[in-house]
């Protein structure tokens, strides 16, 4: 197609759905259930969904919403530079492994969308970029197509990527409004996926108009399904970030994967505050807009505190050099989000153009302090704060 979204400051981005449809669905997912004529209540909260979904694009790729006042903190770190590494660059190695899975990169798509038709399309891109590049991925919350079989469509990247790990996601809080282990399956079955990735969005959810926010008793919750199922169940954030006590409890509970997802990338309540019309959440979402903990930080703590466990780093990575820095702080994989989704939307080409240079930035930054593999990345004392 050659309709495109619009992007500020003038620039547009080549997209993968007609910019009129866009628009139409994001409208219908602001209207209220069983609004237009003719329509049933079923059928009203799909169209509201799916709008949801690509309102959410949208407004990731047009709007300003990173987090104001902090950053991600890998601004904070530097490598000392090794002038005679020993190590020839052609031999350096990415492959790694994570859960018992084999991977040619430390390198993860994060979890960012599905359950529309042009969230579908990027999907497959993403998942073709993937399998291409030996990246693992995550797809975005399954629940719209664990309740509408209609979006199953959208989250079935398995047929585009064989052979990575691909990680189904549903809203933790979701526990607490009637799913239960028979769903979660179901959105593992839908996604084709190694694990399942429940998220932690609790600001978004209060910011969000049609938002779940009974989070009381949710880790009760998590330890039940986490002794149900029989694929790794891991927890993320959504860019607030987790903090080293909260880690330890979720690793307590039996949560075999943290993705800390800090603070300092997309803010949600900036996103949230784009789709609101309620004045109050409008405004209040602006006092949020520097809320959480920098990635860095998160990954760090966790580290500390839970030496052993499987941890993902995402959270304002944009460059191969911030994945390097999130592997030797104690990441075992680094993850991409918003920063891969307009490169997604613009073509196949210019998306695998990003992956290949985020790739070639970590082997440098590898080469350029002597580590020939990523076990000798995340062992090295080469990373050093800066002085603040």
């Amino acid at each position: 197609m050659k309709e495109r979204f619009g992007v500020r400051g003038g620039r547009r981005r080549k997209s993968l759905m007609d910019h009129r449809t866009c628009e139409k669905a994001a409208n219908s997912g602001r209207m209220q259930q069983g609004a237009r004529i003719g329509e049933s209540t079923s059928d009203a909260v799909l169209s509201m969904t799916s709008g949801r979904k690509t309102e959410h694009i949208r407004i990731c790729l047009d709007e300003e919403v990173n987090a104001v006042g902090l950053t991600s903190g890998f601004n904070h770190y530097t490598f000392r530079h090794n002038a005679l590494p020993e190590i020839d660059f052609d031999g350096i190695s990415l492959s790694t492994s994570f859960l018992e899975r084999k991977l040619r990169t430390p390198l993860l798509i994060s979890s960012m969308t599905g359950g529309s038709l042009a969230a579908g399309r990027i999907n497959e891109r993403l998942a073709e970029a993937a399998e291409r590049r030996g990246w693992a991925m995550g797809v975005g919350s399954v629940r719209a197509a664990v309740e509408h079989a209609e979006l199953a469509a959208t989250f079935a990247v398995r047929r585009k990527a064989p052979t990575i790990p691909i990680i189904a996601n549903l809203g933790a809080v979701q526990l607490n409004y009637g799913f239960g282990p028979d769903d979660c399956r179901k959105a593992v079955e839908i996604a084709e996926a190694d694990m399942l990735v429940l998220h932690l969005n609790g600001l978004q959810e209060v910011f969000q108009p049609e938002g779940n926010t009974a989070f009381g008793g949710l880790l009760q919750r998590i330890e039940q399904l986490c002794r149900t199922l029989t694929v790794p169940v891991g927890v993320k954030e959504v860019g607030w970030g987790i903090d080293d006590e909260t880690a330890v409890r979720l690793h307590e509970a039996g949560v075999s994967f943290i993705d800390v997802a800090g603070a300092g990338g997309t803010s949600w309540s900036q996103v949230e505050k784009f789709r609101s019309s309620d004045p109050v959440r409008r405004q209040a979402a602006e006092a949020f807009a520097g809320w959480g903990i920098p990635t860095t930080e998160c990954i760090q703590t966790v580290r500390a505190a839970l030496p052993g466990c499987a941890l993902i780093g995402s959270g304002g990575l944009h460059t191969g050099v911030d994945a390097a820095k999130a592997l030797a702080l104690g990441a075992d994989l680094a993850g991409f989000g918003r920063a891969l989704l307009g490169p997604a939307v613009q073509s196949e080409q210019r998306l695998d153009e990003v992956l290949g240079r985020v790739e070639f930035e970590l082997r440098t930054a590898m080469f350029g302090i002597g580590a020939a593999d990523i076990s000798s990345l995340k062992a090295t004392q080469r990373l050093v704060r800066r002085g603040d």
